[in-house]
């Protein structure tokens, strides 16, 4: 039996760019190759917002239209606050995947931490390179998430869903190539309830100018989102 991330569809080999923070030492060898891809933050710029009525099914409307009180719950809110990203991954998980980083890792600036919260780890073993990204974005109902997730997948395509995780989820692996130097990056976007989990996990190996193989990210991907989600579900309260 294939594992998931084997049964995953090839990716297409497209990624951005973005510049690492590396040792003096490395500085002049290492500057043409600023690779690495967006991390997991920069992904969308606020909360996704509800269809518009006039997308939505006419008995819905209708019916929302003449009970307003009881549409309110039907958008209630499963997670009103983003959970601490930081402590989303186990500590053990973390060194296995960025081996060298701080395992406290270090909380990205938000312009609203209660709905949006990123944490990121990134270390150079040697001149091995991996940098993990983990975001909680929050959406103003399940249907606004959804709307953002469909978004985040179109987007990001070449990949396949991964079955049993959240609501639903997706992972993606790409290679980008930048002055002969190899990054490989996998996403995952997870939506559960009215909130998504977003996992950025690429790697470049600066001597052999290789990126690891495609299995290995996304595995690692993976196992990062499982572990993002269990903190989500963990957090609510009630």
């Amino acid at each position: 039996m294939r594992t998931l991330s084997e049964a995953l569809p090839l990716p297409h080999e497209k990624c951005a760019v973005r510049s690492l923070p590396l040792p003096l030492a490395l500085t002049a060898r290492l500057t043409p190759v600023a690779v690495l891809a967006c991390a997991g933050w920069a992904m969308s710029s606020g909360p996704a917002a509800p269809p518009a009525d006039g997308h939505r099914p006419a008995q819905e409307t209708s019916t929302e239209a003449a009970t307003a009180p009881s549409s309110s719950s039907k958008e209630s809110k499963t997670y009103s606050a983003a959970p601490a990203p930081c402590t989303s991954v186990p500590v053990g998980t973390v060194k296995a995947l960025v081996p060298g980083a701080r395992t406290a890792g270090k909380e990205i600036p938000s312009t609203d931490p209660g709905l949006r919260r990123t944490c990121s780890w990134n270390a150079l073993d040697g001149y091995d390179y991996r940098w993990l990204d983990v975001s909680f974005e929050l959406a103003s109902s399940d249907r606004a998430a959804t709307s953002e997730y469909q978004q985040h997948i179109t987007e990001k395509s070449g990949g396949g869903p991964v079955p049993g995780l959240g609501d639903s989820a997706y992972s993606v692996v790409n290679l980008t190539t930048e002055d002969k130097q190899q990054t490989r990056e996998g996403v995952v976007v997870v939506r559960v309830a009215n909130a998504l989990v977003i996992v950025t996990y690429n790697g470049s190996d600066f001597e052999t100018k290789k990126a690891p193989d495609t299995q290995e990210i996304n595995t690692g991907a993976i196992k990062a989102a499982r572990s993002a989600v269990a903190a989500l579900q963990g957090s609510r309260s009630g």
